[in-house]
């Protein structure tokens, strides 16, 4: 059989890009063998870690990627760095022994395959020099909540350093030291400190993706994360058709267990947020973007 471009995921950190995945994986499409607890494979985050560095960008400062687009050398160069490394042990991580000695890449899959990081965002264009016939899923949700879910994210990192007692905390940092400092973990994203910054930052997400998505015409789809979580059978059912992916209405049923209705509009329970969503000036930006 022949190989298969992949699907890749984008979409804010925050706005389903997890349980959308999860859902996927659930359906037959491979998302990698070694994942983290968002359903990340470590072997693309470390890839799109890699590149964002090299243009000083990262979640936070997702523009900086100009830099790299507009290098037509380093593009170039970067872009055959990352198929080699495709090509290496390396990928073992993503693909598995088996699949890793049968394909040796995973641009050799002949399965529904892909991988989602909310960084795909940022690096999707130099993605689509190396598979530039890739499918690609966007998921976008409410800007205040994924904008309070950034800021309470924000706040269990700094609960980390709050600790008082003495004996306990230096164990505890030590402990920090050796997690965060090595593999140059972040504790929090600054710019997502207030509800205002976290909605700026959602709006550069949102239209970054949606210029994604126009340019790429049939080859891209955009799901609203509240429709996922309220109607899933019938967003699934889209999903599948999209990705070829072979499912029954049991594997779609099964699937759908797995979203949660409460999620949708969270923030219309909490009066503080509400509020926020209520300002003329918020209200109008979200308006703009769907909302």
């Amino acid at each position: 059989m022949s190989s298969r471009p992949p699907i890749i995921i984008i979409g804010m950190s925050r706005s389903g890009t997890g349980i959308l995945a999860k859902m996927l994986e659930d359906l037959g499409l491979f998302i990698g063998k070694s994942k983290d607890r968002n359903h990340e494979a470590w072997f693309f985050i470390d890839l799109n870690m890699w590149l964002l560095e090299q243009s000083s960008g990262g979640l936070e400062n997702p523009q900086a990627i100009k830099y790299l687009l507009k290098d037509k050398e380093a593009r170039t160069l970067f872009a055959k760095f990352a198929s080699y490394t495709m090509k290496t042990p390396k990928a073992i991580s993503y693909l598995g022994l088996k699949k890793y000695l049968s394909c040796r890449t995973p641009a050799n899959l002949d399965i529904p395959w892909g991988w989602k990081d909310p960084r795909n965002t940022i690096t999707l264009p130099f993605w689509l020099d190396i598979f530039p016939d890739a499918k690609v899923i966007h998921i976008y949700r409410h800007g205040v909540d994924v904008a309070n879910s950034l800021r309470v994210s924000q706040d269990k990192g700094l609960q980390r350093l709050r600790i008082k007692d003495s004996l306990y905390k230096n164990l505890y940092w030590y402990y920090l030291v050796n997690k965060f400092i090595p593999n140059r973990k972040k504790f929090i994203y600054l710019r997502c400190a207030s509800l205002y910054d976290g909605i700026s930052m959602w709006e550069e997400y949102v239209n970054m993706s949606r210029g994604h998505v126009e340019s790429l015409k049939g080859r891209a789809i955009e799901i609203k994360y509240e429709d996922m979580m309220l109607q899933p059978s019938a967003e699934l059912e889209t999903l599948a058709q999209f990705c070829d992916l072979n499912t029954t209405d049991r594997d779609i049923l099964q699937a759908s267990r797995l979203a949660d209705k409460s999620r949708a509009y969270a923030y219309i329970n909490n009066t503080e947020l509400k509020e926020f969503a209520e300002n003329k000036t918020i209200k109008k930006r979200l308006k703009a973007l769907g909302y």
